[in-house]
């Protein structure tokens, strides 16, 4: 085929032939010199090929150059190799680890692209049989261009889970603010501490599992890595494995879960450094341990004991052991502001000092320097002063048994209360224990008759209505002795109570008022050291020798 083009007179391309070959499967440039030729150049010569439909073979610089000096310049050409068709190549890589073949595509340059099956082939015969990704080699031929495409996959081992522990119990520190029905937030109020007791679950053991083989392409078997065992720790403090199962770890005590490496311990003590809204108000079943403050508007509730390292603030502490505060407690009580906030305990109570606050002690109450304007309660003592000033000044003070202090009321005769003597709760236990021996005694009485009664007529009544009444008795006298005790212990309560006193062991001032049941003492003036209790049919004042020998 000629390629020619008019400029004015010349033509351009005169003589210059392009054909296909299909045997060659080449385009053939020949040349025939014209004397109308204008000059082409490369640009003109790939425009050329464009147009015949040979813009897709591969182009041959060389060729191309000769074939333009020699245009140019008129000399013949003959059978020239201008540009051929380059069939599409590809090539396999095997990955290190061998699970894995990729397939590298050359595109075609006007020859013919990638099969499917040549690809398959050449993975036959490289030992690549099983795993073979059908429909990524389709992809990759319909494409025809590529790299790194996988087209081949082996089976990677599954190496084993290694052994863990679980833990089946919320942690403290998951604790978070509460939202009423309102959708405010209450920060002091963090939930329940999480508390176990023995038998609980705490912690399941996951064994390691030995994984699964894998296979590579070439199919050599890969080993599976076995995961590593998670054992429980020895000597794990209020924990054990459980007898019925080697995974489970249970509680063998009550306290305070916590995790350790290894698994969990379960402390008795419930310890915190500060008790403010970071930390929210405390519950616990067991004894609690505060480093620090409590902040004003808190509350801890434990039903062991409660010990404070710092001083308690306008805060409710409730224990149903005892309260030791080694600082002091200022509380709300004739403030506007003060709240309802208390401290009581079911033993005894222990602080340096104590201002304007409430406090209930099931057993005593002791404060070592001074309680102003307090409301102490006490079931035996209140005793004010150890080591330092023990100023009992203003509010009220109730004890059973006594109440004591080095200076009662102050100089500018604050009133300052005092009601000492029996308990109405005592009278009230001693009341319902005897009316409860009571019925115990007419049940026996009536149990006596029956047993009585079989004594003298043995064939009258079965033996197993025998044992039943024998037994009755036994467990009735045993009820019966054991109220007997506690009642006596009880009235001799009372009986000392009837000699409880208020004692000054320094000053008493004037503005001190001692009650006792139906009974009333107002000091008048200041005086020394003495006491005021039950004399001749009414409350007088003593001195501390008549107490101390009395």
């Amino acid at each position: 085929m000629e390629e020619e083009e008019q400029q004015g007179e010349v033509r351009r391309g005169a003589g210059l032939q392009l054909r296909f070959d299909p045997e060659a499967r080449a385009v053939i440039a020949t040349v025939e010199p014209a004397a109308a030729s204008a000059p082409i150049d490369e640009a003109w010569l790939r425009a050329c090929l464009d147009e015949l439909g040979y813009g897709a073979l591969r182009y041959l610089p060389a060729a191309a150059t000769v074939l333009l000096s020699q245009y140019n310049s008129g000399a013949p050409v003959a059978a020239l190799r201008l540009a051929e068709c380059v069939d599409a190549a590809f090539s396999l890589t095997l990955a290190a680890d061998s699970l894995s073949a990729l397939l590298d595509v050359t595109p075609a340059q006007g020859g013919d692209p990638v099969s499917e099956a040549a690809v398959v082939e050449a993975l036959v015969a490289r030992g690549i049989i099983d795993g073979v990704d059908v429909n990524a080699i389709r992809q990759a031929a319909a494409a025809g261009d590529g790299r790194g495409i996988v087209v081949a996959r082996g089976r990677p081992p599954v190496h084993g889970e290694d052994g863990r522990l679980e833990k089946l119990l919320p942690d403290a520190r998951d604790r978070t603010p509460r939202v009423d029905e309102s959708g405010r937030v209450d920060y002091r109020e963090l939930g329940d501490i999480v508390v176990v007791h023995p038998g609980d679950r705490l912690m399941l053991r996951h064994p390691p599992t030995d994984g699964v083989p894998g296979l590579d392409l070439l199919g050599r078997p890969i080993p599976a890595r076995a995961g590593k065992d998670e054992m429980f720790a020895a000597d794990l403090s209020g924990a054990a494995v459980d007898a019925a199962d080697p995974n489970l770890l249970v509680a063998t005590a009550v306290g305070l879960p916590v995790q350790v490496v290894g698994g969990m311990i379960v402390e008795p003590v419930f310890s915190v450094a500060e008790v403010g809204t970071a930390s929210g108000n405390i519950r616990f079943d067991g004894s609690v341990i505060i480093r620090g403050d409590v902040v004003a508007g808190m509350c801890v509730y434990a039903s062991g004991d409660i010990e404070v390292g710092g001083m308690v603030e306008a805060a409710t502490l409730e224990a149903g052991g005892s309260i030791v505060i080694k600082g002091g407690v200022v509380g709300g009580l004739g403030r506007k502001d003060g709240g309802e906030h208390l401290l009581r305990c079911g033993g005894s109570f222990n602080a340096a000092y104590a201002q304007q606050a409430r406090i209930e002690a099931g057993d005593s109450i002791f404060i070592d320097d001074t309680a102003m304007q307090c409301e102490l309660i006490a079931v035996n003592h209140v005793l004010v002063g150890n080591k330092r000033r023990g100023h009992i000044i203003g509010g009220r003070a109730q004890a059973t048994l006594s109440i004591k202090g080095k200076v009662l009321g102050s100089p500018n005769r604050v009133a300052t209360r005092f009601e000492i003597g029996v308990d109405p709760n005592l009278l009230k236990q001693v009341h319902e224990m005897a009316k409860a021996r009571d019925a115990k005694e007419t049940q026996l009485l009536e149990i006596s008759k029956l047993l009585d009664f079989a004594a003298h007529n043995p064939q009258r009544i079965r033996p197993e209505m025998l044992d039943k009444a024998r037994a009755t008795a036994a467990v009735l006298s045993a009820g019966i002795a054991e109220l007997r005790t506690e009642e006596q212990a009880l009235t001799k309560k009372i009986e000392l109570a009837q000699q409880s006193r208020v004692i000054a062991s320094e000053v008493m001032h004037e503005g001190v008022e001692v009650t006792m049941g139906g009974y009333r003492y107002r000091v008048v003036g200041e005086h020394g050291a003495g006491a005021v209790g039950l004399g001749k049919g009414s409350l007088g004042m003593f001195s501390i020798d008549e107490v101390d020998g009395g």
